[in-house]
């Protein structure tokens, strides 16, 4: 009966293990989308950034050529420049911003991870002790 007992406990924790396996794919899978999710993001974020300093560029380059022409139109290209500073520091710190969720997502993960590479050493401890106190009682 204690051998049938200890046998559908094996089983049991074999099957706790092997979900726990699973769940730690999950993570992983999840962590490499994420990754990827968060490299695509910079990517975007950097062409938004250049995109921006080329825009800046040219409004710069648009009043200089326009100060010859009138000076009322200086101001309103200086007006246009500082709204264009101003979106470029958003967007730096949307990307700070996004960074950092990324960043602590990561971290979280890694975290869960290693929660879970902890747990299933521990069973697997476990296990291996139980099996060499069968191995001892038999």
């Amino acid at each position: 009966r204690k051998l049938e007992t200890t046998s559908a406990q094996n089983i049991e924790f074999l099957q706790v293990i092997a979900k726990r396996e699973e769940s730690i794919h999950q993570c992983q899978l999840r962590l490499e989308e994420k990754t990827r999710e968060c490299s695509s993001l910079a990517r975007q974020l950097e062409m938004a950034i250049e995109d921006a300093k080329r825009q800046v560029e040219q409004a710069r380059e648009r009043a200089v050529s326009r100060e010859r022409a009138a000076h009322s139109k200086l101001l309103d290209l200086e007006t246009q420049l500082s709204r264009n500073k101003t979106e470029l520091n958003q967007l730096r710190r949307s990307r700070d911003d996004a960074e950092r969720q990324f960043e602590s997502r990561l971290q979280d993960l890694k975290d869960r991870l290693e929660q879970s590479e902890s747990t299933s050493r521990s069973m697997q401890n476990y296990i291996q002790f139980l099996k060499s106190s069968y191995a001892n009682v038999f």
